[in-house]
């Protein structure tokens, strides 16, 4: 990998054709580029060394190589983003240290100097094997959405614990719904920086008990007694895509700031 003046890293973009709110979800169109383009490109300017595509769909393939994207091919069984990375790693051969963010394909307008910053973080923290970021709440309600994560981290940034319950929990204020969540509560930011040793050894754990009943695949990493670094986000992360009505708004957002 060559040189880009910091810490070196790579950028890949697992997408699924398959999507039970959105099928087809990477190839949907924002303004005039498929959604996956716009990733793509927001994740060339990070800094990242090389940006890979990775998909087992030959649609997304032909996609990205029409906008000169680097495409790598993966098994159609994967569980989780993590195991196609995993499957990446192996494939080109990246060496145990080598950093590999993982950035989402449904993230249309993320923004480049969070996936540097992830990717810096765990760069600067040896006892650290993945990083991630996390945001204010700034509405009580996310508090209590349990489709916001939540993250608890300790004074050196290294997470206590995930999960989709109000955490921390104020005791008294939660109760009367008065709750100051600028002062605590922190939303997780689904980005994460991995070293590419670390990966193959995540794939061959087990799922653990906690991961399983929260659904987040992070606690895997806590759970076996590993370290991951958490810290607030350089810039607000933009609109993500799940459903039509989400695109629909990235398509609203785009022509409003004229993208």
């Amino acid at each position: 990998m060559a040189s880009t003046g910091k810490n070196r890293f790579v950028v890949v973009i697992p997408a699924r054709f398959a999507s039970s709110r959105l099928p087809g979800k990477p190839l949907a169109t924002i303004g005039d580029k498929p959604m996956i383009q716009h990733v793509y490109e927001r994740a060339l300017l990070s800094g990242a060394d090389k940006v890979i595509i990775a998909t087992d769909d030959e649609r997304i393939k032909l996609a990205a190589e029409g906008f000169g994207g680097d495409v790598c091919m993966t098994r159609d069984d994967h569980v989780s983003g993590s195991d196609r990375l995993a499957e990446v790693c192996q494939t080109l051969g990246f060496a145990e240290e080598d950093i590999v963010v993982n950035v989402q394909g449904d993230e249309p307008f993320i923004s480049p100097e969070n996936i540097s910053q992830v990717a810096q973080n765990l760069s600067q923290h040896s006892d650290c094997v993945m990083s991630t970021l996390s945001t204010p709440i700034v509405e009580d309600k996310e508090v209590f959405n349990s489709n916001v994560v939540k993250v608890v981290a300790s004074s050196e940034g290294k997470a206590l614990y995930f999960s989709r319950a109000p955490i921390p929990w104020q005791r008294g204020s939660f109760e009367q719904q008065q709750v100051d969540v600028r002062q605590f509560c922190q939303r997780h930011i689904g980005i994460y920086a991995y070293r590419a040793g670390f990966l193959a050894t995540y794939v061959s754990m087990p799922p653990a008990d906690i991961e399983k009943l929260e659904s987040l695949e992070q606690l895997r990493v806590i759970a076996n007694g590993y370290q991951i670094h958490v810290e607030t986000a350089q810039e607000v992360p933009g609109l993500g895509v799940d459903t039509e009505e989400d695109l629909d708004a990235a398509n609203l957002y785009f022509r409003q700031h004229q993208l």
